[in-house]
């Protein structure tokens, strides 16, 4: 059975972020993903989360000077060190949470030998770290059409490129459905390649990044592919509401808890 976690920093935006919580769960959701949750004390997250009965399963690690338009660090040479306190903030931030992935940001940068060079040494290093939690470090290619122009790789065989150079056992593809269908289409095929390497998946429609059902990709179809595949892994719903969050839930209706969105 598809299992959905409601991304908390596009869903609900008109409620604070620790509000969120209660409102995913009486949507029917149990699991919730978010980008960073670094403004607020580790332990009174994971409170929400534990008194709402949601299971904490991806976020990002620091990505540097998000307002300022970076989208992580892990590729800029000049930024290791950075990198590596965003690692250890990012760890205790997860054991805290119970959470079991994280989200490596490589951020925008050329695709130069140095810059390759940096992303892996990075990547290496989280890994290993996250290993000692059983905690995976997730890549994800992001597309550079529309959304993150210079975005270090933005195609599945770039980001599997990169984790087989890294090879690590506790890396594993981020497939966003949103950014794949921009950059390379042909989604049903590609999953069920890439499926072994997965450990997580986000869903959005195109155009626009708003929930399914609002654009071109026939979510009833793939969402019932994906579960027959054998998918067991949790898909974020990591979409910018065309309105209500709570009204436009309709499509997720048969995926979540006793039916309540």
């Amino acid at each position: 059975m598809v299992k959905l976690a409601a991304n908390l920093s596009m869903m609900f935006q008109d409620l604070p972020f620790l509000d969120r919580f209660d409102a995913a769960e009486a949507t029917g959701f149990s699991g919730v993903e978010f980008m960073f949750p670094y403004d607020h004390n580790p332990a009174d997250v994971a409170a929400r989360a534990q008194k709402c009965g949601l299971e904490v399963v991806l976020f990002n690690l620091p990505a540097g000077d998000w307002a300022g338009g970076e989208r992580g660090i892990a590729a800029l040479p000049d930024r290791v060190e950075e990198f590596r306190a965003g690692v250890a903030e990012g760890l205790d931030y997860a054991r805290t949470l119970g959470c079991p992935r994280l989200h490596l940001m490589a951020g925008k940068a050329p695709a130069s030998a140095e810059c390759r060079a940096a992303l892996l040494s990075n990547i290496g290093y989280a890994a290993d770290l996250a290993a000692a939690d059983g905690i995976e470090i997730l890549i994800e290619p992001i597309n550079t059409r529309v959304d993150i122009p210079g975005y270090f790789y933005s195609t599945t065989e770039e980001a599997m490129s990169v984790m087989d150079e890294a090879a690590r056992s506790n890396v594993r593809l981020q497939y966003d459905i949103y950014h794949m269908q921009i950059m390379e289409g042909d989604l049903a095929r590609t999953i069920e390649r890439l499926l072994p390497r997965i450990g997580h998946m986000q869903l959005a429609d195109n155009p626009g990044r708003a929930e399914p059902g609002s654009g071109e990709i026939n979510y009833p179809w793939l969402l019932s592919h994906i579960d027959a595949l054998g998918y067991d892994g949790w898909i974020g719903c990591e979409y910018r509401p065309a309105g209500d969050t709570k009204a436009g839930l309709g499509w997720a209706r048969d995926y979540l808890n006793s039916r309540r969105a």
